[in-house]
Order: C-alpha cells, then structure tokens, then sequence
C-alpha cells in the first residue's frame, strides 16, 4: 500500500511539478516596456520565443507615472486607440494574469508609444492543445487569433509525461 501511496504522489507530481504557473518579466528584462529601437527589438519577436500558460503571469517594469500599460481589444491594438481600454496599469510594476487560453492585447498609454511599436500580443496556450506557429506582427491581418510558436522541447514534454504516466499506471496497478 505504501508503494502504491508512493507512486501515486510521483505521479502527480511529474502531471502538476511542469506546468506550475510562471512570473514572465516582459522582454526578458526591466527596461523592455519602451519603444522599440527596431523591429527585432519588438517585444512581440521576445512573445514569439516564449511560452503562455494560462495561470501564468506577465510583469512590466516601467517608471511611474510615465508610462502604463493597457489591455485592449484586438481591434484597439491594431488601431492603437487607447480611449477604451479592457484594463489599465501604471503603477511602473504590473502584474497581469493570463486567465484563459488565446491571445491577449496591450499597448502602452502614453502618448505617440503605440504608434512607435510600444505593443504586445501575448498568446497563452491551451491546456490541452500545442498551437501552430504565429504569423509574425507585420504578417498579421487580424483575421484571427495570432498564436505562439511550439517547440520540440514542449513536444518532448509532452511525450515524457505520457510516458511516465502509463508507467506509473503499470506500476500501480501490477501491485
């Protein structure tokens, strides 16, 4: 029974130990919430490299009362219209979670910024799904849903946690 107690408590820890929830510094670094100095500086190249989970959480660091952060509709961003934004931030440290799967929009309020570049779309996976690559921010048409680009170490992942799934299942049910 103990055994039994022993690889079940291994179990889910290989099933929940990889997908806790993650703080994911925006642009990799504190001073990224800025006007991009060039297209590879944009922040949605960083978003394309990286990984969303829903429960994860997206932190800007920027100077107080200089700038801030809004969440925004698909069409706002394209637009860069900051008048009705989803949410506002700008106390220089914001933390946002990502509640659901599917992508997220935000610019920033300061004025002229957007039109500069200062903008991200966040694309934060399906629990059960691995999404296609994204079309990069020049190539999107916003006729759907930009999406972020998988990996073979998420595929690994998954095929690792699969693998030590049905083992455990052996295990337990051999005793």
């Amino acid at each position: 029974m103990a055994a039994c107690s022993r690889t079940s408590l291994l179990l889910l820890f290989f099933l929940f130990g990889f997908s806790a929830a993650k703080e994911l510094l925006v642009g990799g670094k504190i001073d990224a919430w800025k006007i991009p100095s060039s297209e590879s500086d944009s922040l949605n190249q960083w978003a394309e490299r990286s990984r969303f989970r829903v429960g994860d959480h997206l932190v800007w660091k920027y100077e107080n009362g200089k700038d801030s952060v809004l969440e925004v509709t698909r069409e706002d961003y394209a637009n860069c219209s900051t008048s009705k934004p989803i949410k506002e931030y700008n106390d220089g440290n914001t933390k946002v979670k990502l509640e659901h799967a599917g992508p997220f929009y935000f610019i920033s309020g300061a004025k002229g910024h957007c039109e500069k570049g200062q903008k991200l779309i966040v694309v934060v996976m399906s629990p059960r799904h691995i999404i296609s690559p994204a079309p990069s921010p020049t190539e999107f048409h916003f006729e759907g849903p930009a999406v972020a680009p998988t990996s073979s170490a998420t595929t690994f992942q998954v095929g690792l946690l699969t693998a030590l799934g049905v083992l455990a299942m052996y295990v337990v049910f051999l005793k």
